[in-house]
C-alpha cells in the first residue's frame, strides 16, 4: 500500500510503528523506541516519501511571480556592480513585497 507524507502525519504513532514492523530497512530499525517526528522521517526515508509538507499558493501564479523575482534579482546584480546606486532601493522593495505576497498566499 503506497503512503503520503500527508497521511501518515495523520496516523497516531501506535500505527506508524505498526507500518515500520512490516518494513525491513535500516531507517526504521528500533521503531518501538521512536517518537512520532522521528518515526515519520525514518517511514518516509524507508518508503522513499519526500519527508516535508508542500504548500500551495492560492490566489497567485506562483511561477509567474518566481519569476518576476529572478528578473529582479538581475537587475539587483547589474545595479550592484555598476558604480551607480540608482533604483536600487526600489528594486529591493519591490523583491521584499513579492516575497511577502507568495508568503501570504502560501496555505
Amino acid at each position: 500500500m503506497a503512503h503520503t507524507y500527508e497521511e501518515l502525519k495523520h496516523k497516531k504513532v501506535a500505527e506508524l510503528r505498526e507500518i515500520a514492523k512490516g518494513i525491513e530497512h535500516e531507517a526504521v530499525k528500533g521503531y518501538t523506541q521512536l517518537n512520532k517526528d522521528h518515526l515519520l522521517v525514518a517511514l518516509c526515508k524507508a518508503l522513499g516519501i519526500d519527508a516535508h509538507a508542500h504548500h500551495h499558493a492560492e490566489g497567485v501564479d506562483k511561477l509567474k511571480v518566481k519569476g518576476k523575482i529572478r528578473d529582479l534579482k538581475q537587475k539587483r546584480d547589474e545595479i550592484l556592480a555598476s558604480d551607480k546606486r540608482e533604483g536600487l532601493q526600489a528594486v529591493l522593495r519591490e523583491i521584499h513585497g513579492l516575497k511577502r505576497a507568495l508568503r501570504r498566499a502560501t496555505v
